[in-house]
């Protein structure tokens, strides 16, 4: 393990079953992880009351030909994504190349009232690939979808006012999208346009809209989100946008693109850190610096990924962002200053037994400060405090 101005506390390899991916702090001791479907388990409860000593008290299985590998709870709820197995067998991931023949996509949702043991009380059922990644405010869900006659996944507005039936409140989707409907996509045959998941301050949404870049939309109305600006990196700058996230109070949003082919076979991924003061006309202030090392020599992806996101029962700061990187770990920056981000401390976790390096691939941050990170190489889940 490499780390400054951070400790590892606690792990779990989930009985075994480590192919975590995103991860929820639920309150009350405990921690929802989703996995990425190369194993049975769709979910996993974690107790860590115990911060050095995390337990898993429950799994949820995921239904054949569907990975959930997202996991969001508030409001006495957790919600679980169902996506299609897909088979991407090459950069820059545009077009799968075969998926399961049989899968279930939508939105789970289960009464989470008693944390250690969710009860599911709805399935909200889309057509298409399914549900990507949601961003819970109650009682909305925005969340990427998909429907019948779009070229991708796009954003759904779905109502949770009473969760046992959840209701489409809004859509909307990149012009061009809408092919079944006659719209014409002139998306470059090289790059996706398709909505990763959005980020809310406010009535303004910010999206990682993959290779469209940053999408702001005004979702004031959510029967009828409206564009405010998108900006676009463009294929030689950059792309795979995944996370945008605002930092409320101070008009800035970091974003960052998902490093997506191992051994930084792609261009360098960024996280920018943008001016937002006017929604308009977003301008980048800064990027955050990219990690030194030999990280395109320890095999896996080396890049960002995810941000640690400010959800119920976590720890919202303004003033500093904690970025899985992948096969760098975890990075924490200060943003005191916008225009000047230095990292401040690091964890890079053990490798799982059998692979070269671990791929942190979330982090969330709880109340007390404890730091969760998942490892997508099947470490499992880590417990972080601050050395």
């Amino acid at each position: 393990m490499e780390a400054e101005g951070l400790k590892l506390v606690g792990h779990t390899d989930l009985g075994g079953k480590g192919d975590s991916m995103g991860l929820s702090v639920a309150g009350g001791g405990y921690v929802y992880v989703a996995h990425q479907g190369k194993s049975d388990v769709a979910t996993s409860i974690v107790d860590v009351s115990d911060p050095s000593s995390p337990t898993v008290v429950k799994q949820i299985p995921r239904d054949p030909g569907t990975h959930s590998h997202k996991v969001v709870a508030g409001a006495g709820l957790m919600l679980a994504n169902c996506e299609r197995d897909l088979i991407w067998e090459g950069p820059p991931f545009v077009e799968p190349t075969g998926g399961a023949d049989e899968w279930n996509p939508g939105l789970r949702v289960y009464d989470a009232s008693d944390p250690a043991s969710p009860t599911e009380v709805a399935f909200f059922r889309t057509e298409g690939t399914g549900v990507h990644r949601m961003t819970f405010e109650p009682p909305y869900v925005y969340m990427s979808g998909s429907d019948e006659g779009y070229t991708e996944q796009f954003l759904l507005i779905v109502d949770l006012s009473d969760p046992a039936d959840p209701v489409e409140a809004g859509r909307w989707w990149y012009p061009g999208m809408w092919a079944g409907g006659g719209e014409r996509p002139r998306f470059p045959a090289d790059r996706r346009y398709a909505l990763h998941h959005g980020l809310l301050d406010g009535d303004v949404l910010f999206c990682g809209w993959w290779d469209a870049g940053l999408v702001i939309l005004d979702v004031a109305d959510r029967s009828r989100p409206q564009l405010v600006a998108n900006l676009n990196w463009g294929p030689g700058e950059s792309g795979a946008t995944h996370s945008a996230l605002p930092l409320r109070g101070r008009d800035l949003v970091v974003v960052t693109d998902e490093a997506i082919v191992d051994e930084c076979g792609d261009i360098p991924k960024q996280v920018r850190v943008l001016d937002v003061s006017d929604p308009y006309t977003p301008r980048e202030l800064s990027r955050i610096p990219i990690p030194e090392g030999d990280f395109c020599e320890r095999g896996g992806r080396f890049g960002p990924h995810n941000l640690a996101e400010p959800r119920p029962h976590t720890k919202v700061e303004t003033d500093r962002v904690y970025v899985a990187y992948f096969n760098a770990g975890l990075r924490v920056i200060d943003l005191e200053d916008p225009e000047r981000p230095r990292e401040i401390a690091h964890l890079i976790p053990d490798p799982p037994p059998g692979k070269p390096t671990s791929q942190v691939d979330d982090v969330a941050v709880g109340e007390d400060g404890m730091i969760y990170l998942t490892d997508r190489a099947g470490g499992g889940l880590h417990v972080v405090a601050w050395a």
